[in-house]
């Protein structure tokens, strides 16, 4: 049999944690009292978490250096933003405004229905806000197109705002040519019926209006934006139906979410500190260890105090995905716990409480390093995510693991050494006075059950457990036979296609509507929109970054037009130098040659001051420009987006695709790529940490094989529960490395350290030893999760999911594929 025992420094740590567990045996006080003095210190930095907060959600769900962000930069710098004349089309932000959609049954386009539509725009025009003393209307805020009129909506500027007028006018879809010019109705009109053979509309079930303002005065720009929406929360309507949203309303609702769960923590707690009490209550009114269990819980709570205090203090900002991180270390404490409370039991009941403490953390100290080790490191690797919300709620769970670490060995133990004396001195476990072994003559069996303890197995001088005597009797006989070895692999294969596929359906980015509860409003616009107005995609800038003959017929198929028109979801382009080339048409003008171009290009501008904004140019020279590309909804926004990049950089000229819904989509680019190489990185970690500390590689290499197979069934699960890969899933498949560490570790580590030489004994003694807190830690943090899936928030109940799943299949793996497997391998040996 191979021999690949190696504890050059699991034995020397063995030694140390058993002189440290003598020691906080012999003065538990300080160690009590120490974490206490520590947390309320520390904890004392929650007064700042009002001034930490940032949930800008640009800031916390885009990366921090996307390519979109840049491009941004370069449109502001090229092209700046005339006040005096508003165009939504090229604004390079989404801009200030209040929209509205109003939708019928069947058709929207009729005198009633548009009337009702012209009477609301009527009531928001005239709406007025209050502000130090003065008093504002949509024409003293509004954006500002042509000769200072406010910025209006196209469909009801060819009624000229009367709704009969609608008999009138034939109009035409996706476009509408009029005394206005060339307008886009698709961004007015939605689920449009057209006239057989033509483009006349016939139908449409939708309308969608638009008020955009100024923006330069933020507080009075939300004043009114907040009037708007309690406007349209107070409008009825008889026969149509209005959704509503705002630039700022996302925002608005993403900071309401922390709120909503407010109560969940209290709840969380209680039904864990149920079950922790449950798991630690003996029939024994000595041995039990309800005070014990309820400690853990305390100890936990300790953590996150600190833990958070401390960042607090140190000025990292608090991001609302930190706060499902409490729900998370709940679990990895109380975890901790039951691994100790377990080695706790099988000491030996007649030794003193700095020896049992001694001999438990002699046994559990080494495995809960490596668990909170490997935990800590994995947190910490997703500090480096280019996504804000994940590095914050990496760093605040990286620190609270290695608090919760430090007072499970300090405080905790403290008390379990505090809680030895009481069971020391035969002391009853609520009222601690002594009282006797056995039932004395006379007394009623009442009196038993109460006021009777301290019994132990006399033969092995250790407390009985129920639950390690369940995992060595029953079930650890029961997964070693034959059969039951081969029945498990059949599972294993089927689980591992089940993941695999799953991971090939899996889709990725986060949907910015998600980060508003269920019940907002903006939901309710989100599925209308998507009802009705999804043919339609973004209007993309290409800005051409360089000089360029613009004059020159020949030259203009360097600017690639036919390459992003050939794309299959892009509709049409746009650009100010055809519709010069129409002008000078019209005109009879040469513009062929530079001078020409150059020289009538003004008398153009005076007549289409739009087109200003897209030219950056002196009287000699064009130094950069813009044109439009309508994209459709035929592809998903990565595959646009990586599309018409992917078309610019090809293109001999320089050119650059933006729009601001890109800010947003940068993280499509990136979200896989990172994830994978994070997890790849946390993985070799925590292969190189177990390689030290386990003293066994061959079983460190089973450990690896746990996470990884945990990874990949996760991943393909969610994928299968609808879980798509955003930030929120990626710091939850971040931790399924530290749960599937904890699970299989624990019982690896018992595997190796077993004195048995059969590969079936060694597993059923891995069982008895660590099933039993895999199990409970397990459970508890299943409970501690569980009440998020009932929160309104998409964020929390992802949150739910995926750390159901990781904790299920983490406990399948743990209990029943890696002691199966490990039987498989003979070489697993402790000299």
């Amino acid at each position: 049999m191979a021999r690949c025992y190696t504890d050059c420094l699991e034995r020397p740590l063995r030694i140390f944690f058993c002189a440290l567990g003598r020691l906080i045996g012999s003065h538990p006080w300080w160690f009590l009292t120490a974490p206490l003095m520590l947390s309320a210190g520390l904890g004392s930095g929650f007064y700042l978490v009002q001034n930490r907060l940032s949930n800008d959600i640009e800031e916390q769900f885009t990366p921090v250096s996307g390519a979109a962000k840049t491009e941004r930069r370069y449109i502001q710098d090229t092209f700046p933003e005339d006040g005096s004349m508003f165009s939504s089309l090229r604004l390079s932000t989404a801009g200030t405004y209040g929209t509205f959609i109003v939708t019928h049954e069947r058709d929207i386009l009729t005198a009633e229905s548009l009337q009702e539509i012209l009477d609301l725009d009527v009531h928001v025009r005239n709406m007025s806000v209050e502000m130090d003393n003065q008093t504002f209307q949509y024409a003293d805020l509004c954006a500002q197109v042509a000769r200072g009129a406010c910025y209006s909506n196209d469909i009801l500027k060819i009624l000229n705002y009367n709704a009969r007028n609608l008999e009138l006018i034939n109009l035409t879809f996706p476009w509408y040519d009029g005394r206005f010019g060339r307008v886009p109705l698709y961004n007015s009109l939605g689920s449009v019926s057209l006239n057989k053979g033509n483009w006349v509309v016939q139908s449409a079930e939708a309308i969608q209006l638009s008020y955009f303002l100024l923006g330069d005065n933020k507080m009075v720009s939300d004043r009114w934006l907040k009037d708007f929406m309690a406007l349209m929360s107070n409008t009825s309507m008889k026969k149509i139906k209005v959704s509503h949203t705002t630039s700022m309303s996302m925002q608005w609702e993403f900071e309401k979410t922390p709120a909503s769960i407010v109560q969940l923590f209290s709840i969380t707690y209680a039904i864990t500190i149920l079950f922790t009490v449950l798991c630690c209550w003996r029939l024994d009114n000595v041995r039990s260890e309800i005070w014990v269990g309820g400690v853990g819980v305390l100890s936990t709570g300790l953590a996150v105090l600190s833990s958070f205090g401390m960042l607090l203090f140190l000025g990292c900002p608090f991001v609302m995905t930190v706060a499902s991180c409490p729900f998370m270390i709940l679990g990895i404490g109380i975890d901790d716990m039951f691994i100790m409370v377990s080695c706790w039991q099988r000491t030996r009941v007649m030794d003193s409480p700095p020896d049992r403490l001694a001999s438990t953390y002699g046994m559990a100290a080494v495995s809960i390093t490596i668990t909170s080790l490997t935990d800590a490191l994995a947190f910490f690797m997703g500090c480096c995510s280019p996504l804000g919300s994940v590095r914050s709620f990496s760093l605040y769970a990286g620190a609270a693991v290695v608090f919760c670490y430090l007072y499970n060995i300090t405080f905790l133990g403290a008390f379990l050494a505090l809680n030895g004396q009481r069971e020391a001195e035969n002391r009853h476990w609520l009222i601690c006075s002594k009282i006797p072994e056995e039932l004395p003559p006379g007394r009623s069996g009442a009196f038993g059950v109460c006021c009777v303890g301290g019994s132990y197995d006399r033969a092995t001088g250790k407390e009985a457990d129920p639950v390690s005597r369940f995992f060595e009797k029953f079930y650890g006989p029961f997964v070693t036979q034959a059969w039951t070895k081969g029945l498990v692999s059949m599972v294993y294969v089927g689980y591992l296609a089940g993941g695999i596929y799953g991971c090939s359906t899996l889709e990725e980015g986060l949907d910015v509507s998600h980060l508003a509860l269920d019940d907002s409003y903006i939901i309710r616009y989100y599925n209308t929109q998507r009802q009705h107005f999804s043919e339609y995609g973004q209007n993309v800038m290409v800005a051409v970054k360089q000089p360029f003959p613009y004059w020159s017929q020949e030259a203009q198929h360097f600017l690639c037009f036919v390459d992003f028109e050939n794309l299959s979801y892009v509709n049409s382009t746009s650009a100010w130098f055809l519709s010069f080339k129409l002008y000078a048409n019209e005109t009879n003008l040469n513009v062929s040659s530079k001078e020409a171009f150059l020289s009538h290009l003004p008398n153009f501008l005076k007549l289409n001051p739009i087109f200003r904004q897209d030219l950056n140019y002196s009287m000699d020279e064009i130094h950069a420009s813009r044109f439009f590309v309508q994209t459709l909804n035929t592809a998903t926004k990565k595959e646009t987006l990586l599309g018409l990049r992917r078309a610019a950089e090809h293109c001999m000229v320089e050119l650059l695709v933006y729009h601001p819904a890109f800010i947003y989509y940068d993280q499509y680019a990136i979200i896989t790529d990172h994830t994978v190489k994070t997890v790849l990185v946390a993985v070799a970690v925590m292969l190189l940490v177990s390689l030290i500390l386990i003293p066994n590689p061959v079983c460190c290499l089973w450990v690896a094989f746990a996470v990884c197979s945990v990874l990949v069934g996760v991943a393909g699960f969610m994928a299968l529960w609808g879980v798509s890969l955003d930030s929120i899933s990626a710091i939850n498949l971040v931790i399924c490395i530290g749960f599937s560490v904890d699970f299989s570790t624990h019982i690896s580590y018992s595997f190796v350290c077993s004195a048995k030489c059969a590969p079936n004994d060694k597993a059923v003694e891995a069982l008895a030893q660590s099933g039993g807190p895999v199990l409970q830690g397990a459970l508890s943090t299943i409970l501690g999760v569980l009440v998020l899936s009932a929160s309104g928030s998409y964020i929390f109940r992802t949150f739910f999911k995926v750390m159901f799943l990781v904790i299920v299949f983490g406990l399948l793996h743990g209990l029943l594929f890696i002691p199966v497997f490990l039987t498989f391998f003979t070489a697993c040996r402790k000299l």
